[in-house]
């Protein structure tokens, strides 16, 4: 049974940092693609940054240059470094892993709010 578990969540003032990950574990199958989405109150689901098992990235236009993706492909991890946060940053995150098998799995998500 596939269990992404997210962490690294929490407050930052404008201008602060932050670092989420996500683990993924219950599965023997490899993984393709590793990613984060993003979902602000009253909004759709966005795309924040994806990896895949190469290493080649791509991020939403709003936080292209700021947030940062990487994978530890040996621990099933995928990371994500949050700089230069601003208000509309605010939204729960959510984990995405791809499995060349077994399909698409989301984590919990996990909050970020950005305020003064």
């Amino acid at each position: 049974q596939v269990q992404l578990v997210e962490s690294g969540g929490g407050l930052s003032h404008p201008g602060g940092s932050l670092r989420l990950s996500c683990a993924a574990s219950g599965s023997i199958f490899p993984i393709s693609d590793m990613g984060w989405y993003r979902q602000a109150p009253g909004k759709q689901r966005e795309l924040v940054a994806s990896i895949s098992s190469g290493g080649t990235t791509k991020y939403g236009d709003s936080v292209n240059g700021r947030f940062s993706i990487s994978r530890d492909n040996a621990k099933n991890t995928v990371f994500l470094q949050m700089n230069s946060l601003r208000p509309e940053d605010t939204a729960v995150y959510y984990c995405n892993v791809l499995y060349s098998v077994l399909g698409n799995y989301w984590g919990q998500g996990t909050q970020v709010t950005v305020s003064s």
